[in-house]
C-alpha cells in the first residue's frame, strides 16, 4: 500500500475506477479472442471494440470511423504530426505549433526536422496563451499542419484553438489539437473546436495506461506509422488492446454524466484554496492564466524555494504533487512551458502543479496549505542560515 494519504497529480495519471476494471475483467479472461478471427471468440471482442468505438465518437461528436485507437496520447500526436507530414512526401513539409506543447509534439517537431522538415515554435504571452495572429504570421506555402493543444499540462492555461483552428483553414490547412488534458474536463466537439484532429487518452480520465485515440476527420491526409494488418482502417496496424479499448469507453461513458459537475465543485475549491495560500503564504503566485483555465489545475511559485523540495517534504507528509509535467519530471532542466511564458528563474525553479480529482475533498485541499505553508517556513529558514533546501 502507497503510504501518500492524498494524492493531487491528476493531470500526471488518475486511478482506474472500479467500475472501468470491472467492465475490462471479461476481455482479461474469457473473452481473450482475437477480434480479426471471424469465429465466436473473435466476433466478441470485435463487437466489444465496435460498442466502444461508438461511446468514443459519440462523446466528441465524431463520426465512429473517424476514431482511431491507440497506445496512448503520445502515439496520438505522433500519429498526427508525422501522419501529416509522411502524407506530403515525409520532406521539406512545415508545421507550426507552439513553444509550450507536450514533449509528445515537441520530440515529434524535433524529430520531422531531422528529416529534412521545418517546424515553427510560436511563443505565448505571460500567461502561457498562444496568440492566434502570432500563428497565422507562420503559416507558409509549405505548411501541412498547425497544432496547438487545447490546454496546457503544466499551467492549465486553454488556448484559443477555435480560433487558431479558423486562421489554419483559411489558408487551406488541416489543425491538430492535444486533448488530454480537458476531455475529463471541458466539453469537447469536435465540430464545436473545428478540429481536424483530436488527441485524447484514458488514463487522464480514470481508465487505463496504454490506451488512447486520435480522432481524424473525414478527408484528413494521413499516413500510418505502424504498418501490418491494416488495422484501424490501415490507419493503425497491430491487434488492438481490447480490455483498454473496453475500459477506455466505460471511463468516457462514467466522465460524461459526471465532469460538469466535477469541474464546478473542484473550481470552487481551487478558487478557495488560492484564496487562502495567498493571505497565509507570502510571495506565493499563480502560473498561468487566471481565468482560462483548467478548474482542476494549481500551478504556484514560491520565491526562492525549489519547486523539489517542497515536492519531496509534501511526499514525505503524505501528500502527492508534481513539480511540473510527469513525462519529464526526471529532468534537471528547468520548465520549457515556465520559460517561454518569461517567468524569472528562480519562479521557474520553485513552481509546484497542484491537480485536484474528483475524490478531492475541502479536507485534504486544507491539509495541503496547513502542510505546505510549515514547509516554506522551514526551508525559508533554512535558506537564510545558508544551508540546501534538498
Amino acid at each position: 500500500m502507497i503510504d501518500a494519504a492524498i494524492y493531487l497529480d491528476h493531470a500526471a495519471t488518475t486511478m482506474v475506477r472500479p467500475e472501468v476494471r470491472d467492465a475490462m475483467l471479461p476481455y482479461l479472461g474469457e473473452a481473450f479472442g482475437n477480434p480479426s478471427s471471424i469465429h465466436q471468440f473473435g466476433q466478441r471482442a470485435r463487437m466489444a471494440i465496435d460498442q466502444s468505438r461508438d461511446i468514443i465518437a459519440r462523446s466528441i461528436g465524431a463520426a465512429f470511423e473517424e476514431i482511431v485507437f491507440t497506445s496512448g496520447g503520445t502515439e496520438a500526436d505522433n500519429l498526427a504530426l508525422a501522419g501529416a507530414v509522411f502524407a506530403k512526401g515525409g520532406k521539406r513539409a512545415h508545421i507550426v505549433t507552439s513553444a509550450i506543447e507536450h514533449e509528445a509534439i515537441l520530440k515529434t517537431a524535433e524529430f520531422l526536422e531531422h528529416l529534412g522538415n521545418r517546424v515553427s515554435r510560436v511563443g505565448v504571452d505571460k500567461t502561457g496563451m498562444v496568440a492566434p495572429e502570432v500563428v497565422e504570421a507562420e503559416i507558409g506555402a509549405d505548411t501541412v499542419l498547425v497544432s496547438v493543444m487545447h490546454a496546457n499540462n503544466e499551467v492549465g492555461t486553454i488556448e484559443p484553438i477555435r480560433d487558431i483552428a479558423a486562421i489554419a483553414h483559411l489558408h487551406g490547412i488541416p489543425f491538430h489539437s492535444d486533448a488530454v488534458q480537458t476531455f475529463g474536463q471541458l466539453p469537447v466537439d469536435v465540430d464545436d473546436l473545428a478540429v481536424d484532429m483530436l488527441s485524447l487518452s484514458a488514463h487522464k480520465i480514470y481508465g487505463p495506461k496504454g490506451v488512447g485515440a486520435l480522432y481524424i476527420r473525414h478527408g484528413t491526409q494521413i499516413e500510418p506509422l505502424i504498418h501490418g494488418g491494416g488495422q484501424e482502417r490501415e490507419r493503425r496496424s497491430g491487434t488492438e488492446n481490447v480490455a483498454g479499448i473496453v475500459g477506455f469507453a466505460e471511463a468516457v461513458r462514467l466522465m460524461i454524466d459526471e465532469r460538469a459537475e466535477t469541474s464546478d465543485r473542484v473550481r470552487a475549491m481551487r478558487d478557495a484554496w488560492l484564496k487562502s495560500a495567498a493571505e497565509q503564504i507570502p510571495g506565493i503566485s499563480l502560473n498561468g492564466a487566471p481565468e482560462a483555465r483548467l478548474a482542476n489545475n494549481i500551478n504556484i511559485s514560491v520565491p526562492n524555494i525549489e519547486g523539489e523540495a517542497i515536492l519531496l517534504n509534501l511526499d514525505i507528509a503524505g501528500i502527492a504533487v508534481s513539480s511540473g509535467s510527469a513525462c519529464t519530471a526526471g529532468s534537471i532542466e528547468p520548465s520549457h512551458v515556465l520559460v517561454a511564458m518569461g517567468l524569472p528563474d528562480h519562479l521557474v525553479r520553485s513552481a509546484v502543479r497542484i491537480t485536484m480529482g474528483r475524490t478531492t475533498t475541502p479536507e485534504q485541499m486544507d491539509e495541503l496549505l496547513a502542510t505546505l505553508k510549515e514547509i516554506v517556513h522551514r526551508l525559508t529558514s533554512l535558506r537564510d542560515h545558508g544551508l540546501s533546501q534538498l
